[in-house]
């Protein structure tokens, strides 16, 4: 039996990979897919495996990622072993793109996106904190922030503005199996 991929979009900042976190912490059965991104593993954030941009090509070309695309000037790939966790009947999550929505429902039809919000002054002051970017980006980011999703496709809304706890736990309620 396949299980449910969930993705987990919204704007830099928002809190996607504390989310992530949480939930895993809680659903010891989900998996938390490990993305590829072409930053070195020392600029900290999320986990996740650093490689070259060279290296990140000889990936795409050899097959070793399901979902590949570029945001931020990095490129982010989901390795192709998610198929066999979702073939094991285990559900997987990973923090995605709403550039890539899309391609991703194409290719797994049960595509579940959770997409979460914060206010606008929250979103500033958490890019701040993290330090990664220069005012710039910061601005950059934000009118990103703006975004929307595709039509057409299965779609929680969490707003992740207030308590990580309440965003959290409407975020595990979104990754439970539908029950028919």
């Amino acid at each position: 039996m396949s299980a449910r991929l969930h993705a987990v979009v919204g704007p830099s900042g928002v809190g996607k990979d504390t989310l992530i976190d949480a939930a895993a912490a809680r659903m010891p059965a989900l998996h938390r897919v490990r993305r590829v991104i072409t930053r070195p593993e020392a600029a900290g954030g999320e986990d996740f495996e650093g490689v070259s941009e060279a290296e990140f090509d000889r990936r795409v070309a050899a097959g070793h990622f399901v979902l590949h695309w570029a945001a931020h000037g990095l490129r982010y790939g989901i390795p192709a072993g998610v198929r066999e966790v979702l073939e094991a009947g285990r559900p997987a999550v990973f923090n995605g793109s709403r550039a890539m929505l899309e391609p991703a429902a194409r290719l797994f039809p049960g595509l579940r996106v959770i997409h979460v919000t914060a206010e606008r002054a929250v979103l500033a002051e958490r890019l701040r904190a993290r330090g990664r970017e220069s005012e710039a980006q910061i601005a950059a980011r934000l009118e990103r922030a703006a975004l929307q999703i595709p039509d057409g496709l299965d779609v929680v809304e969490i707003d992740n503005s207030g308590p990580l706890e309440e965003a959290a736990d409407r975020l595990v309620a979104a990754l439970q199996p539908v029950r028919a």
